[in-house]
């Protein structure tokens, strides 16, 4: 037995955050409105971020690189990932749809998996996307990670009816959220579920008041005094006569009734603020500037273009790292990890508008560091030839070190002294 078994197997069980243990923190909500994500979908603002990172992260390009010798890395097509990758994980998928799905998963419910498939010699050779919360995560009597996969999960009960199927940890990609042990993470849609509980009760609120003609409740004042199988059937007659598509209606009174307005109107009630705080609440939740679900109140010209490189930046930046990572770790053999690497190429979103771009590369070519085919590389240009000086490096000649300032008024004046 190895002297770290008893070690590994006195660890805490992780808890399966995202299936049924998590249950308690999905539910209803202060308002009283069932969250979980399905229903979190049904919200603009919800759907729009999950739809932003998803895609964003499915349409970066994703290679396979080797390292040199000389300490820098090449684009290699030649390892069977590469296809996995960059073309399709399976033959139901493209890479795109792949892993637009995986970032939907890691979004919603703080995890995404998927099955590794590999053949006889380790290597991978097809990957499947696995639902989260179909996903039960334990460990073995050695200490061990296991997956196990119920494929009849109960949603409500988030119990198994039946028995999984279990798989080894090299048997599964694992891109984890953030979590409190550092293996499952936890759903950002259960940790926020009472403001987007919120927010899909100003729905529902905003949508019921239309539903009405845009017109307040009230109350029917009768003179006399009324059965209650009597008030109903007033109370349906009216709402059939009057509400829906037949509101605004002239209404005739009889009887000595009387229509008194009640509620107070949706402006008074900071409906429409509350619903466009709630837009900023969610865009917060899943760091999503508000421009980019909609809200321009706060961008102009001068800035959402700034706005725009901080999304790559803060926002994007840290799930691609979490994607490489998880991608390395669960893709590459042992004897691999040291020659090859799995990288996104951000290169294209973090250029900015096209004269900023033309001065950047301005100054790199007049400074030696990037050469003609450098730059027409960057811009999807067909690179020039040896002979057309694509690929020479060049400097400004009229810089010269500090020490040799004056050096030829020198020579020259010391020539002129001799003669």
């Amino acid at each position: 037995m190895s002297i770290f078994s008893g070690l590994f197997h006195s660890r805490d069980k992780p808890g399966n955050r995202s299936g049924g243990t998590l249950g308690f923190l999905f539910g209803n909500t202060t308002s009283g409105k069932p969250v979980n994500e399905r229903t979190a979908m049904q919200t603009s603002a919800v759907y729009a971020c999950v739809r932003i990172l998803s895609e964003s992260i499915a349409g970066l390009p994703l290679h396979v690189y080797r390292y040199t010798r000389d300490g820098g890395k090449e684009r290699t097509a030649a390892h069977p990932l590469y296809r996995i990758l960059h073309d399709e994980p399976n033959p139901e998928m493209t890479s795109f749809v792949f892993r637009e799905t995986l970032m939907a998963h890691l979004l919603l419910w703080g995890n995404a998996y998927a099955q590794i498939i590999r053949n006889g010699n380790g290597q991978v050779i097809a990957l499947y996307p696995l639902l989260p919360n179909k996903m039960d995560v334990s460990r073995n009597r050695a200490g061990e990670l296991i997956y196990t996969y119920y494929r009849d999960w109960e949603e409500s009960g988030g119990r198994p009816k039946q028995g999984g199927a279990t798989l080894r940890r090299d048997e599964v990609l694992h891109i984890p959220g953030l979590g409190f042990d550092g293996l499952i993470g936890y759903s950002p849609i259960a940790m926020a579920k009472n403001s987007i509980g919120l927010s899909l009760a100003t729905e529902d609120y905003g949508a019921r008041f239309f539903a009405n003609g845009a017109n307040p409740g009230g109350v029917l004042e009768h003179p006399g005094v009324i059965k209650p199988e009597q008030a109903e059937r007033l109370r349906e007659s009216w709402q059939s006569q009057f509400g829906g598509a037949n509101a605004h209606r002239i209404a005739v009174l009889e009887e000595g009734l009387k229509f008194h307005q009640m509620s107070i109107p949706p402006e008074e009630a900071q409906f429409l603020e509350t619903r466009k705080f709630q837009i900023n609440e969610i865009a917060r939740i899943f760091r999503v500037p508000p421009h980019m679900v909609g809200d321009l109140e706060k961008s102009s010209f001068s800035n959402i273009e700034q706005q725009s490189l901080e999304f790559v930046k803060y926002t994007l930046d840290p799930w691609v790292v979490r994607w490489e990572q998880s991608l390395r770790q669960a893709l590459l053999l042992p004897s691999e990890k040291s020659v090859f690497s799995i990288r996104f190429n951000l290169d294209g979103l973090l250029r900015g508008d096209y004269q900023s771009r033309m001065q950047g590369y301005s100054v790199g070519i007049q400074n030696g560091f990037y050469s003609v085919n450098d730059v027409r590389a960057l811009e999807d240009l067909n690179l020039l030839s040896d002979s057309e000086g694509g690929n020479l490096h060049v400097l400004n000649g009229n810089m010269v070190k500090l020490a040799d300032v004056g050096a030829a008024y020198n020579s020259k004046e010391s020539e002129e002294n001799t003669s």
